[in-house]
């Protein structure tokens, strides 16, 4: 007979349930400032600490200390608040026309918003982002990216760019390297590889930046997307976003319990960091970091941004039944604008009334922008793309059989 226990399964659980708060103690932060910052030709191997510490800039009071503090003006810090701030009102305002019937379905970055601005802020123009759905920050933080359209787009009306072809916030504008984003979880990472590579081989000066969520790192494309990664040294930014919930799933469901997703980089060869996603001006230092690397041809970073999804999963899901209703004002990492707004505000570069101002000149443009969207229909209204646009731009040449397809549907 067997002296030995029987065997038993480890099933991670949170550490906090609806009526019991949250012990965020599992995120294992480091204070500001106190992370290093290597040389940007670092081998992988030596990037073990970074995988496993937090580089953060903003410190408790609002000030940027340590290494990794940016070298940048005022007025891209400026920029980066209204980013974030426009992308807060753009989500909350879609969310209310979801709730009105305009919109069939909507998914938020609450509470994520400076990881998606600042990144795009770091890049260059003809680099392709490979981006999940919850990166509108990508798109929201430039100019010319008509609001107007976006919001076409969700409304899948009559004058929606992907003519109804899309699921509501899956954009895609190769001219601002905004790839399509799918629904099928993980397939972007591979996607955004292959493209750094094909930009390699072509000896062009572009480089990819590929996104993931905690969850879909779990995925048989995330492990794929590395070994190619490292092994061609592919010039890509590898972004996880943990964000700690894969719809109701806890992120140590995918292997996030006592080790990190950046650990994974490095453990394939890759330059690794694990970066406080609720701090700017971390993400902004990171990313140039990483960005630069990718451009140099010392090859793939990965980067996990610890962050919290502040609000649901989507507009179908309601996270009180999985966590509590106070988690994310009690994240320890704070809310993104807040803290980039306490440091603009310390450095004499902003005030609460300006604060003020900015907030409804960006309500009154996105309100703006809604009103003219949805004069060319809404979901409700039935105003959509003629059902002959989905015969169109599929083949250069439309093949004879999709051609009687059409004639047999009579449009």
């Amino acid at each position: 007979m067997s002296q030995n226990e029987p065997l038993h399964l480890h099933v991670p659980e949170p550490t906090g349930r609806p009526g019991r708060e949250t012990d965020f103690s599992y995120l294992d932060l480091s204070r500001a400032g106190e992370v290093r910052r290597p040389p940007v030709d670092t081998l992988p191997a030596d990037t073990g600490d970074l995988a496993h510490s937090l580089v953060r800039v903003l410190d408790d009071d609002g000030h940027a200390v340590g290494p990794w503090t940016p070298q940048v003006d005022t007025e891209l810090l400026r920029r980066g608040l209204r980013a974030m701030m426009k992308t807060r009102v753009f989500d909350a305002r879609m969310l209310i026309a979801q709730r009105q019937k305009k919109i069939s379905f909507y998914m938020q970055c609450l509470g994520e918003e400076a990881i998606a601005t600042a990144h795009a802020l770091a890049l260059a123009p003809g680099d392709m982002c490979f981006p999940t759905y919850r990166q509108q920050g990508l798109l929201l933080s430039r100019d010319d990216i008509s609001l107007v359209e976006m919001i076409c787009q969700l409304m899948s009306n009559e004058h929606d760019p992907l003519k109804g072809r899309q699921l509501p916030v899956m954009y895609s504008y190769k001219r601002a390297g905004f790839f399509s984003i799918s629904g099928n979880l993980a397939t972007q990472f591979i996607q955004a590889v292959g493209w750094g590579m094909a930009s390699a081989i072509k000896g062009d000066t572009k480089i990819a930046s590929g996104w993931i969520g905690d969850g879909a790192t779990a995925e048989a494309d995330f492990h794929t997307a590395l070994t190619f990664a490292h092994v061609y040294r592919a010039p890509v930014i590898l972004n996880v976003v943990n964000n700690q919930w894969a719809i109701s799933t806890f992120q140590a469901i995918a292997g996030g319990e006592g080790t990190t997703f950046a650990g994974r980089g490095v453990g394939c060869g890759i330059a690794s960091l694990r970066v406080d996603g609720n701090d700017f001006l971390a993400v902004y230092a990171a990313s140039m970091w990483a960005a630069e690397r990718a451009r140099s041809n010392l090859g793939p970073t990965l980067i996990e941004w610890v962050t919290y999804r502040a609000g649901p999963h989507s507009t179908s899901d309601d996270p009180s039944k999985y966590r509590p209703a106070d988690d994310a004002a009690r994240f320890p990492l704070g809310d993104p604008i807040a803290r980039l707004k306490q440091h603009l505000i310390g450095i004499k570069a902003w005030s609460p009334q300006e604060h003020e101002r900015l907030q409804k000149e960006l309500e009154a443009e996105v309100g703006a922008a809604q009103k003219e969207a949805e004069r060319y229909g809404t979901l409700t209204d039935g105003r959509m793309p003629s059902a002959a646009t989905m015969f169109e731009g599929v083949y250069k040449d439309m093949p004879e059989h999709l051609r009687r397809q059409r004639q047999q549907l009579g449009v």
